[in-house]
């Protein structure tokens, strides 16, 4: 049932990567969320990259190669990782990037994910834009995610990260899903929540 369930969202901020190259995270953040127990477990923290950060990726996110000089390397941060996020449902904006970075550790065992991109897409496929911070701000969810997460804002890991859990949030209170199963927050079935809003119109 969700409303017994703890979640805990990942985000990565990347160097950005230029043709033909693999693309490296930077920044990682990771928060918790439940029903009971609200936000909670914030991390944060720079990642010692193999590559300098390009221009475009600094001119979205903010974080400069020197950032990084002291920072620690993303296998040294397993144990905070696995702290926040061993068995718990896992949640990311678009997950495939989180997924990837965190095949660095083979046999992680972490998961199962929740998609909040696929779950907005499949409960609002009437609105233009699913990005998260177009989600955030048609919901007037920003103001909250601020709250939760002081003097940070978009594309910053740990921000990202939340606003993920509070869109989540929103979704399970605006369904009524609490005493739900989580199952149907894994893999949205666009039919299944068309008849969610139905009832709930």
């Amino acid at each position: 049932m969700i409303s017994e369930q703890t979640f805990a969202a990942i985000d990565f901020e990347s160097a950005g990567a230029e043709r033909g190259q693999t693309d490296v995270p930077v920044q990682i953040g990771m928060a918790s969320w439940s029903i009971k127990s609200g936000h909670q477990e914030h991390f944060t923290s720079f990642i010692q990259a193999s590559k300098n950060i390009t221009w475009s990726a600094q001119k979205v996110h903010g974080i400069s190669t020197n950032d990084l000089a002291d920072a620690p390397s993303l296998m040294q941060l397993w144990p905070n990782i696995k702290t926040i996020l061993s068995d718990r449902l896992v949640v990311a904006h678009g997950h495939g990037t989180e997924k990837r970075y965190l095949n660095a550790f083979p046999g992680h065992g972490l998961g199962p994910w929740i998609d909040t991109l696929q779950l907005s897409r499949a409960a609002w496929p009437e609105l233009k834009s699913h990005a998260l911070g177009d989600l955030c701000e048609h919901w007037q969810l920003t103001p909250r995610v601020s709250q939760i997460v002081k003097n940070r804002s978009w594309h910053d890991a740990l921000y990202d990260a939340t606003a993920s859990l509070v869109l989540l949030e929103l979704l399970i209170d605006q369904f009524d899903l609490a005493a739900s199963s989580s199952h149907i927050l894994l893999k949205p079935d666009t039919s299944y929540w068309h008849s969610l809003k139905r009832r709930n119109q």
